[in-house]
């Protein structure tokens, strides 16, 4: 008999289950990246909407003009003023740009808490196409304002507040599939990996918006507006919810039946381990990595656990249920203040660089690319770290104490030089993202099967969605307080940047606390 090819022995040597696992993986990474693409193009664009305007001959230093001053003419539609698009072609850009940001980021805060609820009632598959296709319509509405001509500001608003809402049918569907189909102990690593896909939404994005943003920023617009409505097709046809749905047992444990996310769905969970089985290793997906609030010895071997059946089971969580589970609060306003920084980078980085560095707007978005780079290793690393620790408060505090130095240095460094600059973009993304990629995914997955629960598996899109809502509400604060603050100068936003991180390391100590005096074997927030 002839060997088998070695494609084929590779494709053999892993399981039905395993390649399914797999595809869930690299589909739901696509599938989120596909949502950071088209919220990236407004930062590039920016630069094209406001320009120098050619009788104005002074040059503010930190400022927009020291900007534009550098772009080289080039030849305009009839449609663009001497100083850019109306109606932000007048001294108060700032403002309206501004304007434009916060409409976004504030829809998309307030909708995140209801659509965790949402979602928790209804099959993830179809509420997360019809969040995709929604999103692709609202994103290329923004871009077809420069093909009709259209110069109203509301029109602009409007496409930003229907594109917010819509948005947050993302993070709730994909975080609860990813949680169905992997379990625990290497969560953190697997889901830090998985969470890079936020950064390559954003480079992909930026290049995307870059290519078109001095020829035809309608495109810019247009076309991340194409791809994820294409995803949400995709979405439709190809995503699995749960392992269950195709007889898959890709599931933590052989003993008892695993919970199941997604509307009209339960299992009644038996734990048998009796002490001869707990006293062997546990299999790392099985391990639990968050420790009990109120004490640091939890028995495994806790009381039978029965779920909801169908609509007359178990109900999902309530918003308060939801945020008296352990340790809520405390993460969502330690991501308030993470996602604060992080968001003030992904929409001013670009306009930033163009100060210090005199680029021009395709140049500096190519440029700010590299903080989301760095944001790539940060989210592994930290999901490592945490996994290997078992302590993921502690993490994430770790790297918010390195974060605020150097948010500074990166302030006074930058200006030296570009290679300077390339350098700190990476340092400051890796810890800048870190804590915040670790805190959406593994910790909010960990959080949404804790064992307060008591087996009620219907909680995990809520909990993120309170999460991710609440940390929203920094991220439209960010860039706001960035617009009212960087004409003072650019040093005093990286003050603001530095007093939040301190703020995020601040709603972690008591479980920092806790989880140093608790021994790294028992379980801060134990899973059902």
């Amino acid at each position: 008999m002839a060997q088998l090819p070695p494609g084929i022995r590779f494709i053999t040597s892993f399981s039905r289950d395993q390649w399914y696992r797999a595809f869930i993986f690299s589909l739901t990474f696509f599938l989120y990246a596909s949502f950071h693409l088209s919220r990236k193009p407004i930062s590039i664009v920016k630069g094209e909407l406001h320009k120098h305007c050619a009788a104005s001959h002074e040059v503010e230093v930190n400022s927009y003009k020291e900007y534009a001053a550098q772009i080289q003419p080039v030849k305009k539609p009839s449609n663009v003023s001497q100083c850019g698009w109306e109606p932000f072609d007048k001294n108060n850009y700032k403002q309206l740009l501004g304007a434009l940001d916060y409409s976004f980021l504030c829809a998309y805060a307030v909708g995140m808490y209801l659509s965790g609820i949402i979602g928790e009632r209804l099959p993830i598959r179809y509420y997360l196409t019809v969040g995709m296709l929604a999103s692709g319509l609202f994103t290329a509405m923004f871009g077809l304002g420069y093909f009709y001509n259209i110069h109203n500001l509301w029109f602009y608003i409007m496409a930003q507040i229907a594109n917010g809402l819509v948005q947050t049918t993302g993070w709730p569907s994909v975080v609860t599939c990813i949680g169905n189909w992997f379990g625990k102990g290497r969560r953190g690593l697997i889901m830090g990996i998985w969470n890079s896909h936020t950064s390559v939404g954003n480079i992909l994005g930026s290049l995307i918006a870059a290519y078109w943003v001095s020829t035809c920023w309608g495109l810019s617009f247009v076309m991340p507006g194409v791809i994820i409505a294409v995803m949400g097709i995709v979405c439709f046809l190809f995503l699995i919810e749960h392992p269950k749905d195709i007889s898959c047992s890709c599931t933590p444990s052989s003993s008892s039946k695993t919970f199941l996310n997604g509307a009209s769905r339960f299992r009644v969970q038996m734990p048998t381990l009796n002490a001869k089985e707990t006293s062997k290793p546990q299999d790392p997906e099985m391990q639990h990595l968050l420790i009990d609030s109120e004490n640091c010895s939890v028995s495994l071997n806790s009381s039978t656990v029965v779920t909801g059946e169908g609509k007359h089971g178990t109900s999902a969580i309530s918003f308060l249920g939801a945020l008296r589970i352990p340790g809520v609060i405390e993460f969502s306003f330690c991501l308030l203040f993470a996602k604060l920084v992080s968001y003030t980078f992904l929409f001013w980085l670009p306009l930033y660089i163009t100060n210090v560095e005199h680029l021009d707007a395709k140049r500096a978005g190519d440029l700010s690319t590299l903080f989301d780079v760095g944001g790539i290793f940060g989210g592994i690393l930290a999901g490592l770290i945490s996994d290997r620790l078992e302590k993921r408060a502690s993490t994430c505090g770790m790297m918010l104490l390195l974060a605020a130095p150097t948010l500074y240095m990166f302030s006074a460094v930058s200006k030296m030089g570009l290679e300077a600059t390339v350098v700190m973009l990476l340092i400051s993304g890796a810890l800048v993202n870190g804590p915040y990629a670790l805190i959406t995914t593994a910790v909010s997955a960990d959080l949404g099967t804790h064992k307060s629960l008591k087996g009620n598996a219907r909680a995990l899109s809520t909990v993120t969605a309170i999460i991710d809502g609440t940390g929203s509400v920094g991220a439209a604060l960010g860039p706001l307080l960035a617009g009212l603050i960087s004409p003072s100068g650019w040093n005093n936003v990286f003050y603001m940047l530095m007093v939040a991180d301190a703020c995020a390391l601040l709603f972690l100590l008591r479980l920092i606390q806790k989880e140093l005096r608790c021994n790294a074997d028992h379980t801060l927030f134990k899973e059902h």
